[in-house]
């Protein structure tokens, strides 16, 4: 049966987001929890029959930044921007050589240390956790970047308000807000959780300070683009395969009250949507993020454990809208076949898009390994079973 389109996406997106039904369900690609790594990209992109050279829009997780050829391709209804880097910052990749093997290293704002070799050019992994040895009294004075530096947010309106104005997409912000999983960046993840339960009083301190970039952050990025963004985008990642990687009490007690303070900021400063990112099985904390503020939940991780879509859209649905669950990226994308990534792609949509509230992408990154074949069925089912007459 033809179907036919009647929403521009901006406004199709605008509906699903307020739970309202729109012409089909909105289609995303391209941000950093809903990206596709530049091995996939580049085979895709072959496969297709489209020219482009390969950028990188994130050099830890080795996206690569889609062209307007391949969204168009996939009906893609929303477009990212992101601020930048402060003016004094130095950053770029830096070549070394270790034990006879080149490594890429980027050590970013904070002090840590991403490296990757070359000869296996697959992601960044943390090689230098700044503040692994450190005390309370180290993390107060250490060298902290600036949230609120001008350079960040240099031209970023004028390229906001060329995409509200020229295109007819929604406007979405690039990954920010991440008060969280910056801190055992910054320690060490080992370290860090055992901290959660042993030193609660160092915790504190370095979230102190991470909320306080963020917010400093957020007061000069919406003075610049709150109006114009429809979506942001927050997240770190609290759970894992089987559950949270810490106790809801531990959440409650150290990190939901900074999770929250930094919301409430953010939807006092703007009308756009707050999405919130966290991989795994977050089912015991979801209350927690809407009580935060949250209204998009992000990846929507179906394959851990208590994450049935059609569960969560039936306990959650009036209240939280889901963005991603569109297949199992663990075994079904990529390893299954076309017809396999299809069936499971049209029961996800079926599950999640009732009522609107749902916004389809993958389940995080489209993986390296990925065959082009089912990265088009996952998009064309998408747009062929989203439509809701």
């Amino acid at each position: 049966m033809s179907r036919k389109e009647t929403l521009t996406a901006r406004a199709r997106v605008l509906k699903a987001l307020n739970h309202e039904t729109p012409d089909r369900v909105p289609i995303d690609l391209g941000g950093n929890q809903t990206g596709i790594h530049k091995n996939a990209y580049l085979k895709l992109i072959k496969h297709l029959g489209i020219r482009d050279d390969l950028q990188i829009m994130d050099s830890v997780q080795q996206l690569a930044r889609p062209c307007e050829a391949v969204l168009e391709r996939f009906h893609v209804d929303t477009r990212y921007i992101a601020a930048g880097a402060a003016a004094d910052w130095k950053g770029g990749i830096v070549r070394t050589i270790r034990e006879g093997r080149a490594w890429q290293n980027l050590t970013d704002e904070f002090g840590v240390c991403w490296s990757m070799p070359e000869d296996q050019a697959l992601y960044m992994d943390i090689t230098l956790h700044p503040l692994a040895d450190a005390t309370v009294a180290e993390v107060r004075d250490y060298p902290w970047p600036r949230g609120d530096d001008p350079g960040r947010f240099a031209g970023l309106r004028e390229r906001a308000l060329q995409l509200r104005k020229d295109t007819p997409y929604a406007v979405v912000s690039g990954i920010s807000g991440v008060v969280y999983e910056t801190c055992w960046y910054l320690r060490g993840l080992e370290q860090w959780l055992c901290d959660l339960l042993t030193n609660p009083n160092f915790c504190e301190a370095v979230l102190d300070q991470t909320l306080k970039f963020w917010l400093d952050w957020f007061r000069a990025f919406l003075d610049e683009v709150g109006d114009v963004v429809d979506v942001i985008m927050i997240g770190d990642d609290l759970a894992g395969q089987e559950g949270l990687l810490f106790s809801p009490a531990v959440y409650r007690s150290l990190v939901k009250p900074r999770h929250k303070k930094l919301v409430q900021y953010i939807r006092s400063r703007t009308q756009a949507k707050i999405w919130y990112h966290t991989c795994g099985s977050c089912l015991a904390v979801i209350p927690d993020l809407l009580d935060n503020g949250m209204q998009i939940l992000n990846p929507v991780q179906t394959s851990a454990r208590n994450m049935d879509p059609a569960a969560l859209k039936n306990r959650f649905g009036r209240d939280l809208v889901f963005w991603g669950g569109g297949c199992d990226s663990q075994h079904v994308l990529p390893r299954g076949t076309p017809t396999d990534v299809s069936a499971d792609v049209r029961k996800h949509v079926t599950a999640l898009k009732p009522g609107g509230g749902y916004v389809f992408s993958n389940i995080h990154n489209i993986q390296g390994e990925v065959p082009p074949e089912n990265i088009i069925a996952l998009y064309d089912t998408a747009y062929e079973y989203g439509f809701y007459a």
